[in-house]
């Protein structure tokens, strides 16, 4: 059977509601977690206890799970969508879910049994799927019903499932090609994952070539040549990698789950030609046999002593400290540019720095290419793999276009390494790339073809290569045609930060979509990072040094302005966010009417952080929401709200979800939280749409706010002096929670009064300016832009 991503149309689109996880062990517990934030109704079975409550190993493992950080829910109350039991008496239930995921121990035997089970319990359509991270798929279903084996297919999910993207589907030869686009599009739309379809060869594409790399950059170390923290400065972040970079990262996964996967791969590939790279370093099995497993034994390749992080001296068996870097200048390297001319860069660097990534990588990516076809027949797809389930920006094909193709090419034969024959038919054919566009050379077709794109997950870039598309730009922002009347505000500052330009920009969209009868509405976000950290506090702090004060009172002032226009524009203006969407950016979502989130959004408004309080609108918004979200409009309804929402500020509380940013008030209740955040402009514009087609009609005007005045804000006081007394805040923390709490129930009133919007943006606005002529105010903010990080002074 080819394996394919298509779609069918009448098949794929059935969602599945109900699902079984076999294992609560560290994935299962964590993938009914998963299923459970996408709104399933889930049942976890492990097997019964020996002595006591029949549950009670996968009570204990669900609790477990349910205390990770980060968390693998979205939201607390997600975890009342999973019942627990246990193989003994529940087995039978399985009878009524639409997917059976097994995720028991990584033993061929336990796994062929517990599927035999299975088989006989479940309906005649539910789809059951094997997560494994590198068994032999079609193995563990052998021997059962051909119509239970159309049903079957091999699942792998990343750890953590919630927060690593990749999710490889491994059909086999009976597997239905409807039951592998439903899975495929369920977990893709549903669960947010980025599918790989992988063949059933061992350890499939992620682990087989992302372990290959890590244990490269481990044989450096091993070998004597290079410190522990000098491979993770060369294989971090500049390099496109996570900060974890390798050592780190087999800390966090946990070095005996290393050592046993290394031990399996070794095992499960004889005939790999590079076999012994996954052999297992003699310190590994020192630190294991030593109980040292990592992150979470608090000791592995590194560990934490007096504050200061040590990496091990496998000589002695000490933990060390760093030292200097022996790598030369790598903050030229880092100043290079983008990825691609920080590769080039290191790449030719002369020092120690090149000569380890001139190696390891010409290993990699010769080892990557011999691996097509086993593992995979498209280039695009180990990349994907890659990227998507060990955080990196490159894959081992685009590194290779990025640092030339040729020039690649006659290192690896200078190194003798063996070219497949792919790769040779390529260069004879004059093809000097792996991508062309929107094109993948695919070895089998011996040409390029259409990467495989889904249409709702095409993004931006698409428009911003068509210069027709774009209506309307400045230097920090571009007005998009989305098509169907619907456009997009994309800003692009530095960090996406919220200056001058910026907020001009949005007026000047908002302009142009009202007074144009071909435009429905408006999306504004961006394909950056983070959506945004907020307004931009080095153009506030410039000006305050120079005296500027009234100009920097005009900006707060534009800056209210603006949000409310989004608030109250004649149009639809959906916000559509991601990441970390913090202070303004925050005070922009929860200003529009009808916003789109994506999961994986982190929402906050933590201006009490730099020394300020919530000023563009955002104060006067909680003391709003704090009146309509009481049932009555009593008073001691509306304090319950308010001593919520100060808590949340004045503790910089941060919504680590989509789905949290709505019970915290950042995000409209009905607004869109979307799994997968490739998705979130076409969601939004079609929430333009539907509000257009619907005659949408904005929130009325001149609304009036109840605030409780000074009762109200000694009682936050009073909250805010026990935080000090207990030492969570310092004593100009304390001053700016009384600051914020003055402002958000209404000022010097005796008691409750009725004020209008503009009396508290004029108030938050009076606070926020008198805060910012405060010393301690500016050293916060100068800490900010220095170290990015806050401080507590």
């Amino acid at each position: 059977m080819e394996a394919t991503l298509t779609e069918t149309v009448s098949k794929a689109h059935r969602p599945f509601r109900r699902a079984a996880v076999l294992g609560a062990g560290t994935m299962g517990a964590q993938i009914a977690a998963h299923f459970a934030n996408a709104g399933m109704e889930v049942l976890l079975l492990d097997i019964a206890a020996k002595e006591g409550p029949k549950n009670a190993v996968v009570q204990a493992a669900f609790k477990r799970a349910s205390k990770l950080k980060p968390s693998p829910f979205f939201k607390a109350e997600d975890a009342t969508r999973i019942q627990l039991g246990n193989f003994d008496d529940d087995m039978h239930r399985l009878s009524d879910m639409d997917w059976v995921v097994e995720a028991v121990i990584e033993r061929m035997d336990i796994k062929r049994s517990v599927m035999a089970r299975v088989a006989e319990a479940v309906g005649p359509d539910t789809v059951v799927t094997t997560n494994t991270s590198g068994l032999p798929i079609a193995e563990i279903a052998e021997g059962l019903p051909e119509s239970f084996r159309r049903r079957f297919l091999g699942t792998h999910f990343f750890n953590p499932p919630r927060y690593l993207r990749l999710l490889e589907l491994i059909p086999t030869p009976d597997t239905d090609p409807d039951v592998l686009a439903r899975v495929s599009r369920f977990g893709r739309v549903q669960l947010g994952k980025g599918i790989v379809v992988a063949k059933d060869r061992p350890y499939f594409i992620g682990n087989r070539i992302g372990i290959y790399a890590m244990m490269g950059a481990m044989k450096a170390f091993t070998d004597g040549d290079y410190t522990i923290p000098e491979i993770d400065a060369l294989t971090g972040p500049l390099v496109g990698h996570p900060k974890s970079a390798t050592f780190r990262t087999a800390d966090v996964v946990g070095l005996d789950v290393m050592k046993h996967v290394i031990e399996n791969l070794h095992r499960a590939v004889p005939d790999d030609e590079r076999r012994d790279a996954f052999t297992i370093p003699a310190v590994l099995e020192q630190l294991v046999g030593g109980g040292a497993l990592g992150a979470k034994t608090r000791a592995g390749f590194y560990k934490k002593e007096g504050g200061e992080i040590k990496s091990i001296d496998p000589a002695t068996g000490a933990y060390v400290s760093a030292g200097d870097l022996n790598l030369g200048d790598l903050g030229a390297i880092k100043g290079a540019g983008d990825l691609s001319a920080r590769l080039n860069a290191l790449y030719e660097d002369q020092g120690r720095a090149g000569d380890f990534f001139r190696r390891t990588t010409r290993d990699l990516l010769a080892y990557s290419a011999r691996r097509i076809p086993e593992i995979s027949d498209s280039p695009a797809d180990v990349d994907r793999a890659v990227c998507w389930g060990f955080g990196w920006q490159m894959g081992p094909f685009a590194m290779w276009d990025a640092l030339g193709f040729g020039r690649i090419l006659a290192d690896l034969r200078a190194d003798g390494e063996d070219i497949p024959d792919w790769v040779e038919a390529m260069e004879a054919a004059g093809v000097d790339q792996f991508y062309d566009g929107d094109t993948v050379y695919l070895p089998g077709e011996a040409a390029h073809a259409p990467l495989e794109k889904y249409a709702d997950e095409a993004g931006l870039a698409p428009l911003k290569a068509n210069p027709d598309r774009t209506v309307w730009k400045n230097s920090d922002v571009s007005l998009l045609d989305l098509g169907d009347g619907v456009v997009c505000l994309e800003f692009r500052s530095k960090a996406n930060s919220l200056g001058q330009f910026v907020m001009e920009g949005i007026v000047e969209a908002l302009d142009i979509v009202e007074s144009s009868p071909d435009i429905r509405g408006l999306v504004i976000g961006n394909e950056g990072t983070n959506f945004s950290v907020g307004a931009n506090l080095g153009e506030a702090a410039m000006a305050m040094m120079m005296g500027q004060v009234d100009t920097v009172e005009q900006f707060v002032a534009g800056f209210q302005q603006t949000i409310q226009r989004i608030r109250y524009a004649e149009k639809p203006v959906v916000v559509a966010v991601h990441q970390r969407v913090l202070g303004g950016a925050c005070e922009m979502l929860m200003a529009s009417p009808q916003p789109v989130a994506a999961a994986e959004s982190y929402v906050g408004l933590v201006e009490l952080g730099v020394g300020l309080i919530p000023a563009g609108t955002g104060t006067m918004e909680l003391a709003r929401l704090a009146e309509a979200r009481s049932a009555h409009g009593h008073d001691n309804e509306i304090q319950g709200f308010l001593q919520v929402y100060f808590e949340q500020v004045a503790m910089a509380k941060v919504a680590t979800s989509g789905a949290e940013a709505i019970t915290m008030g950042y995000m409209a209740p009905n607004g869109q939280v979307v799994m997968n955040a490739e998705r979130r402009f076409h969601v939004a514009k079609h929430e333009v749409i539907r509000m257009s087609e619907a005659g949408y009609m904005p929130p009325p005007r001149n609304r009036m706010i109840k605030v409780l005045g000074r009762p109200a804000g000694a009682a936050l006081k009073t909250a805010a002096y026990q935080f000090l007394q207990g030492q969570f805040i310092s004593e100009y923390d304390f001053h700016l929670a009384e600051r914020f709490g003055y402002v958000l129930t209404g000022g010097d009133f005796s008691g409750p009064q009725h004020v209008s919007e503009q009396y508290l943006l004029d108030l938050e606005r009076e606070v926020f300016m008198s805060l910012l002529g405060e010393q301690k105010t500016m050293e916060r903010i100068q800490h900010i832009l220095t170290h990015n990080k806050p401080l507590r002074n």
